[in-house]
């Protein structure tokens, strides 16, 4: 510390002293400390001078190694800057190429969907036309039925309208003159329908005249009290018209012996043998048979089958007389085809002997091309012309063959 500050080594050499006068060994001693002090001093600022030397190197080094350093990665950033520029070029190639795709893929898709829309719209407004016939046809369907109920609300017109379809399935299933309508009979009265039988039997009687109020007031009874006094009402207003049918309709000699009450809807003749089997005995035992138009319908096809069967035999004879004259045209017919088999195997024999006059024709032309006038080629023509046998006759171009059986 003292060669380090010499200043402090002269005052504390200069205190050993007294009176303040140094002397020449102090002197000395202070030169030479000075000395020592610019020595150290001197060799302090070489070392420092050596060492800033040694950090400016090492700095230049280090400076140098950054330089190389920032190089490489320079070169490295230009490369990975090419390289991901490249890539960059790839994805934007890829991503275009997939932008494309997807674009036309959406464009196929919306012409697709656009297509099906269209498609769909056009079923759709099919659709809609079919249902607005339907409900045109419903709307029509509904005055209908509204005209209907109109009808069965009246009496008469409910009459007239049970009448209308007796008389339709009557005249569609039985030829015109097997039926009357509204004919008068011997005590006055009118029946719906009468129905002639075969044999000169009496007509069969049908009526259409159906009481529909007890059953219209059944459907509306609003209690089952009052259901069960509809059903009573309804009872006996069958049983006041069971009577009088019978009674009216059933003449002895006149009429058959039943009659046929028609009842114009298929679900009141089901409800009335489900519910009132009473009903439908005492009409049987009045003779008076409930019918709905099924068996309406059913009852006239028997009828016209009998009819056509007793019309068959009505012209029972007139058949056998056909059946007698189409036998005699057979026999004529039989005779004829005979003659003309006969002719035809005279035909066929004529034929034969022209193709054997032919065959020896043809081998003896064959001779006289071949020049063959000896008495052998002559005999043995003439023995093979004579010798009965199944021949093959060829002509010059061989494009004709006919097997024939030599009969002379």
């Amino acid at each position: 510390m003292a060669a380090a500050n010499p200043y402090a080594s002269f005052l504390s050499l200069t205190q050993t002293f007294p009176g303040g006068a140094p002397g020449l060994a102090a002197i000395g001693i202070v030169v030479v400390f000075i000395l020592i002090a610019a020595l150290r001093s001197r060799a302090l600022q070489r070392r420092a001078l050596a060492e800033a030397a040694l950090q400016t190197m090492e700095t230049e080094k280090r400076m140098a190694e950054l330089l190389r350093l920032q190089a490489e990665m320079q070169g490295r950033l230009a490369t990975i800057a090419e390289v991901f520029g490249s890539r960059q070029a790839e994805f934007n190639h890829a991503v275009n190429q997939r932008l494309d795709g997807m674009s036309q893929r959406v464009a196929s898709t919306i012409n697709d969907q656009t297509k099906s829309t269209h498609e769909n719209l056009r079923k759709l407004q099919e659709r809609l036309a079919v249902i607005d016939a339907a409900q045109n046809n419903i709307q029509s369907l509904a005055k209908d039925v509204v005209g209907l109920q109109a009808i069965l609300s009246n009496k008469q017109t409910r009459g007239a309208f049970g009448q209308a379809r007796m008389e339709t399935i009557v005249a569609d299933g039985l030829p015109h003159g097997a039926y009357a309508f509204q004919p008068v009979l011997s005590n006055g009265m009118r029946p719906d329908c009468t129905i002639r039988m075969p044999n000169g039997a009496p007509p069969l009687v049908i009526d259409a005249k159906f009481p529909l109020e007890a059953w219209n007031a059944i459907r509306a009874a609003p209690s089952p009290e009052a259901a069960k006094a509809a059903q009573q009402q309804f009872r006996r207003d069958m049983d006041v018209h069971i009577r009088d049918i019978a009674e009216k309709y059933l003449l002895q000699g006149e009429t058959q012996d039943t009659a046929f009450l028609f009842v114009p809807s298929e679900s009141v003749f089901a409800e009335i043998h489900e519910n009132f089997e009473a009903v439908v005995q005492r009409g049987h035992r009045s003779r008076v048979v409930i019918v709905s138009p099924s068996l309406l319908m059913l009852s006239i096809q028997v009828m016209q089958a009998v009819l056509k069967d007793q019309r068959m035999r009505e012209q029972a004879h007139l058949i056998q007389g056909e059946v007698a004259h189409l036998m005699d045209d057979l026999a004529r017919l039989d005779e004829r085809v005979r003659k003309l088999q006969g002719h035809f195997a005279m035909a066929q024999k004529d034929v034969d002997m022209i193709v054997t006059s032919a065959d020896k024709l043809t081998r003896r032309g064959a001779r006289i091309e071949a020049l063959e006038f000896d008495g052998k080629g002559e005999s043995a023509a003439a023995a093979e012309s004579e010798a009965p046998a199944t021949k093959s006759v060829e002509s010059r171009t061989g494009m004709l063959k006919l097997r024939v059986v030599d009969e002379d």
